[in-house]
């Protein structure tokens, strides 16, 4: 089934300042970035690809004007940088409403052998860099007392069982619960949180660190017999940000059918 027609904007963001980290490229976080420019915010993407980074920022800046993007480098496993970036968007904008941790890395190796490094590396950008972002924003938006929102973006696989994937969905399980936790706190002023679960949403990177076999095989699982497009999966993280899901919080969405 090929993909539907892509959605137009409704100026759903209109005038928010919102950091989407590891936006930079053709994943969901490059279609979030663009997505939340055609609904009206203003963005700063950050991103350890200093190089892709530049041409993103570049590319959107030529569409959609400079005032309405700008980026930093920022690893989140770097807490100084974590800082640095929002305080860049604030100190460009003025504010900071909106927060996307899309940052997060995976891989493939089965748990016996899989080395200590491949488990931590997964689980500090994944886990930890979602932590480190979210502690920072929440800080600024508690202190800013306009509240905000912070949208996560976690996977099927926090859920349900796959072979070679215990550190990815280790990371993925506790973003889910990082995201109810948070929210309980963050209520108190203001601040939603919520998280997009996608199961398989194509980008150049999943091709390099999966096998064709695999695809098919997840593709074949998948209730429309395709991948998501990443701006499929941006919509809904779209929708998370703005004034339609005013009162859902702590919740984890599933952008798929294959949710157990």
């Amino acid at each position: 089934m090929a993909p539907p027609p892509y959605v137009s904007g409704h100026d759903l963001l209109a005038g928010r300042t919102a950091v989407i980290t590891a936006a930079a490229g053709a994943g969901i976080g490059g279609a979030t970035a663009r997505r939340f420019l055609e609904e009206g915010a203003r963005i700063v993407i950050g991103d350890a690809h200093t190089r892709r980074l530049e041409e993103s920022v570049n590319a959107l800046a030529a569409e959609f004007g400079p005032a309405k993007v700008a980026g930093m480098p920022c690893d989140v496993t770097d807490e100084d940088q974590v800082t640095a970036l929002l305080d860049f968007a604030e100190e460009r904008h003025g504010r900071l409403d909106i927060l996307v941790n899309n940052a997060g890395l995976g891989g493939t190796a089965d748990l016996v052998e899989m080395a200590d490094e491949q488990w931590d590396k997964v689980i500090d950008v994944t886990l930890n860099g979602t932590f480190r972002c979210t502690r920072a924003a929440l800080r600024r938006m508690r202190a800013a007392g306009r509240g905000g929102v912070i949208v996560n973006n976690a996977s099927v696989v926090g859920w349900r069982a796959q072979r070679g994937q215990a550190h990815y969905a280790a990371a993925k399980a506790g973003v889910m619960a990082l995201t109810r936790c948070a929210a309980m706190e963050a209520a108190g002023y203001g601040v939603r949180i919520n998280a997009v679960s996608p199961s398989l949403a194509m980008h150049p990177h999943l091709v390099k660190v999966t096998t064709p076999e695999l695809l098919a095989e997840l593709t074949e699982k998948e209730a429309f017999g395709r991948y998501a497009e990443p701006w499929e999966v941006a919509n809904v993280i779209v929708f998370l940000a703005g004034d339609y899901a005013s009162y859902m919080t702590g919740e984890t969405v599933s952008v798929s059918s294959q949710h157990a």
